[in-house]
């Protein structure tokens, strides 16, 4: 085949797959047009997830009658004059290639004011081409209207994700850029309902508060200016104290220059800021802005604009880690380090020295309406403990079976020695030592319970004394919309209550003490977009739900509650690891430790 010449239409359409992935990353071009041109006021309004309808509407300088036409034309922008500007890039965008890729695969109208014409300018586009261009009057400003996102690039509207998860796309970009641009008000409105609205008065607090909820932004802390020490590096924005965490990443958030990016290495500079601070396979929660000379930074790496190098990374990561380590230090709590026993202690004795050494853990009761819980009441005796671990109409084929014949997939009979750091309990078998972890054990536990409990439609729900309304940002609160029929099942009576809102009725009874705003913020994290069948997503909230309501370590267990657990443990029926694979047992053969003695 000879080479030859793209036709236009042909070229524009492969630019645009580089530019504009889905209908998020139309809104982020638009977003970010209107913050250059130095609105104050952005609205987003969608519809179908914005394969229908796509209009940002903003009250900033406007288009130049002159130059519309242009501005839809590939590499036309008004923020580059030379190749040596890409060294010192001060806006959003630069490329001039947003607007020619987004009219590129849509039927676009432009209609545009600039603040100094009397009279404003309406711009039809189809496919990248102009139908039509007439005045109109209208305040100064600039709005667009993307309709038929992928029209004529069937191939990838195709490709594109369900309605809700093209919404949650397109909230999570707005919600970080409304907090960063706090003297701008955002609103977003998706088929008609208004899930976001910041006030615009360039507090950041108020902004955080409007997209975080009133729980979750109130309780982060502020990153005093004063702690960045490398100048001219400035960083700035907020962090979650060491009670407030995450499942996973994706509360992190980066802004270089004011513009969202994507970094490993400064989002481990902020996990490594936590160090010691935060239980295992926990993630902080962070909105991290940094400040620095525009030649020190160079944007102009990804089509996207999501990536960006530093000519010295090493003074960023410093700067962030110093700045997130300092503001998470200066409000964490006093912590205390466990020593080992006295050998002249007497077990009773190591028991309380122990329990005075973490007091915010203290004993805690095991049953199957209890588990996880901080703190025993005066009156909890031993005889509330134990309770069976399946409810009594589990069939033989289900997870609790009263007898299970030991196999290598089965534990043996055996019997509970004690307890071990808070930690691990210890047990002996017929060919052995068994070291068992107790938070991984509960979770096999707790796990298999709850689902042979929702198979079998026998959840045990514990209606709050009062509901409780949990606040969650609007892409996570999307995520937490797929998933209510599943956690109906489940026992978690949750139902919407307005924009980014949720009302919490009731609780599966292991998890009644749980507080509802981290279970929920834990679910919708860990779950996934999609799922290949129905059961293995209720399998993944269920394995959420057991990660959050296990003991933990460094929770004392009365010697019942370790025999139950150790019992439970028995019955189910993969013992040997947790529901994420972590093994829940170290056996040590009775062989091996007499070799260890000299006897072998």
């Amino acid at each position: 085949m000879p080479i030859r010449l793209l036709p236009e239409t042909v070229a524009s359409r492969i630019a645009a797959g580089e530019v504009v992935e889905r209908p998020a990353s139309v809104v982020k071009e638009l977003v970010e047009n209107s913050l250059d041109a130095g609105s104050t006021r952005v609205h987003v309004e969608t519809r179908d997830g914005g394969t229908r309808l796509i209009r940002v509407r903003d009250n900033g300088n406007g288009i130049p009658a002159a130059e519309v036409a242009l501005a839809f034309r590939r590499h036309a922008t008004s923020k580059l004059e030379s190749a040596d500007d890409l060294e010192h890039i001060a806006t959003l965008g630069f490329r001039g290639e947003a607007l020619a890729s987004i009219a590129a695969v849509s039927r676009t109208t432009c209609i545009t004011r600039h603040i100094e014409e009397a009279v404003g300018t309406r711009l039809h586009l189809k496919g990248g081409e102009i139908a039509g261009q007439s005045s109109v009057g209208r305040p100064p400003g600039t709005e667009l209207i993307i309709e038929d996102l992928f029209y004529n690039v069937p191939a990838r509207r195709k490709f594109l994700r369900t309605e809700r998860t093209e919404r949650r796309h397109i909230d999570g970009f707005i919600t970080r850029y409304a907090v960063a641009y706090p003297e701008t008000a955002f609103a977003v409105v998706h088929d008609g309902r208004e899930i976001l609205a910041t006030p615009g008065n360039g507090d950041a607090r108020a902004a955080l508060l409007s997209v975080y909820g009133t729980d979750l932004g109130a309780a982060l802390l502020e990153i005093p200016p004063e702690l960045t020490e490398e100048q001219p590096i400035r960083v700035s924005g907020f962090v979650g104290p060491t009670t407030v965490h995450r499942a996973n990443r994706g509360y992190i958030t980066l802004f270089i220059n004011g513009r969202w990016i994507e970094d490993l290495r400064l989002t481990y500079a902020i996990i490594q800021a936590y160090h010691t601070l935060l239980p295992k396979d926990r993630y902080p929660v962070a909105f991290v802005m940094v400040d620095l000379p525009a030649d020190e930074v160079d944007v102009n790496v990804h089509p996207t604009k999501s990536e960006v190098r530093f000519r010295d990374g090493d003074a960023v990561f410093r700067a962030v880690q110093r700045a997130t380590r300092a503001t998470v230090i200066g409000e964490a709590p006093v912590t205390t380090t466990w020593t080992p026993p006295r050998a002249d202690d007497d077990d009773a004795a190591r028991r309380a020295r122990l329990a005075a050494l973490q007091p915010s853990q203290g004993h805690i009761r095991f049953d199957d309406t209890h588990v996880g819980r901080e703190a025993v009441p005066p009156a909890a005796s031993a005889s509330d403990v134990g309770r069976e671990a399946v409810p009594p109409a589990a069939s033989a084929s289900d997870v609790g079976r009263e007898a299970v014949p030991p196999s290598p997939a089965h534990l043996p009979p055996l019997r509970v020695v004690g307890q071990l750091a808070a930690m691990f309990i210890i047990a002996e078998g017929p060919d052995g030592l068994y070291l068992i972890d107790q938070h991984a054990a509960h979770e096999r536990v707790l796990y298999e319970r709850l689902l042979s409990q929702a198979i079998q439609g026998q959840v045990p729900r514990q209606p709050l004394l009062e509901p409780a309304v949990v606040s969650l940002p609007a892409d996570e609160a999307g995520q937490l919309g797929e998933l209510l029929p599943t956690l109906a099942e489940l026992g978690i009576d949750v139902e919407d209550f307005g924009p980014g809102t949720f009302l919490v009725r009731a609780l599966p009874a292991p998890l009644q003490h749980i507080a509802p705003a981290d279970l929920l913020a834990d679910i919708a994290g860990a779950a996934e977009e999609t799922s290949p069948v129905r059961r293995e997503l209720e399998a993944q909230v269920v394995r959420t739900i057991c990660k959050r309501a296990a003991v933990k370590a460094g929770q004392i267990l009365a010697p019942e509650e370790q025999d139950r657990l150790i019992k439970d443990l028995e019955r189910t029926e993969n013992p040997r690891t947790c529901p994420h694979g972590r093994p829940t047992i170290v056996q040590i053969s009775t062989e091996a430790l007499a070799r260890q003695f000299g006897r072998g």
